[in-house]
């Protein structure tokens, strides 16, 4: 894993973190009603897009369990359509599959993965 590859991941994993954190406790129904929410979120997970965009291909190879291709689909789309935001996708991301995908990334900074 090159240097850059692991700052991208690291800056992932952070961006996940947050995101996870400043949903805990909340509701789905908090969205409508919190805009700073709504501003956090998308934020966070656009950065983890973007950093996984900077990943390089060849550690992509080397990691096919990682949603990749998803992670800077998603970006985009909250970066180009951010007037459309589905914000029952933005909350079923943050709160059911980051959380899942923040392990997988510690495993691969811990080494443990494959």
């Amino acid at each position: 894993m090159s240097k850059d590859d692991l700052i991208r991941i690291r800056h992932m994993v952070d961006a996940a973190r947050e995101a996870i954190s400043f949903a805990a406790g909340r509701r789905r129904e908090d969205l409508d009603r919190d805009r700073m929410l709504v501003l956090s979120l998308v934020k966070s997970v656009e950065i983890m897009g973007e950093a996984a965009a900077k990943v390089s291909d060849s550690f992509r190879q080397q990691q096919p369990t990682l949603p990749w291709r998803e992670m800077v689909a998603m970006r985009n789309r909250l970066i180009h359509g951010y007037f459309d935001i589905n914000l029952d996708i933005v909350w079923q991301t943050v709160t059911a599959e980051l959380p899942p995908l923040v392990e997988k990334m510690e495993a691969i900074l811990s080494g443990q993965a494959p």
